[in-house]
């Protein structure tokens, strides 16, 4: 009985934590993104939006310490079971998805270094953004500048949210 609890509690867990993960892909998602701020419409760009905001809500999560790590991992998953299933929808085939998840893993890992960094310097979330979100291939100052505050606007909302009622799903409003 204990492998079953094991194995159901750890889905129903996550279930648990899919209402937050559908608020950080609307988030993602939202047009703003990309006319104002011109992140590419791509799938590139639109993973590398997803990773931003799934990114400041790990971290948001992380200010808490151990607390909330089984949440973080339980999102991670939700992310996981997301992109598998971008990918396979878009023709990848069993054999490779396993070494795409792998790569898109090692990018999320790598803009959360990179935006826990640029969030605590002056400047230097414009060149994580150049860097993560646009690829080197940075649009006009403005739509960086919209990006960049509205970004840091969102880390300082999910800040002022109780780590409590952000894993069950409370999204600052925009």
């Amino acid at each position: 009985m204990a492998l079953l609890e094991r194995l159901f509690g750890a889905r129903s867990r996550r279930q648990e934590m899919a209402p937050l993960y559908r608020a950080i892909v609307a988030e993602a998602r939202d047009p703003g993104w990309f006319t104002t701020g011109q992140a590419p419409d791509t799938p590139d760009g639109r993973f590398d939006m997803l990773a931003a905001v799934l990114s400041l809500a790990l971290l948001r999560l992380e200010r808490d310490g151990a607390r909330y790590a089984a949440e973080s991992a339980l999102l991670a998953e939700l992310f996981i079971d997301d992109m598998d299933g971008q990918l396979r929808q878009s023709g990848i085939g069993d054999v490779v998805v396993g070494k795409h998840i792998g790569r898109m893993m090692g990018a999320l890992g790598g803009r959360l270094t990179a935006y826990r960094d640029a969030l605590d310097e002056e400047g230097g979330l414009e060149t994580a953004l150049e860097r993560n979100l646009y690829r080197g291939d940075p649009p006009g100052r403005n739509a960086i500048g919209y990006v960049e505050t509205r970004l840091r606007a969102l880390a300082e909302a999910l800040d002022a949210i109780e780590g409590e009622s952000l894993v069950t799903g409370r999204w600052p409003r925009r």
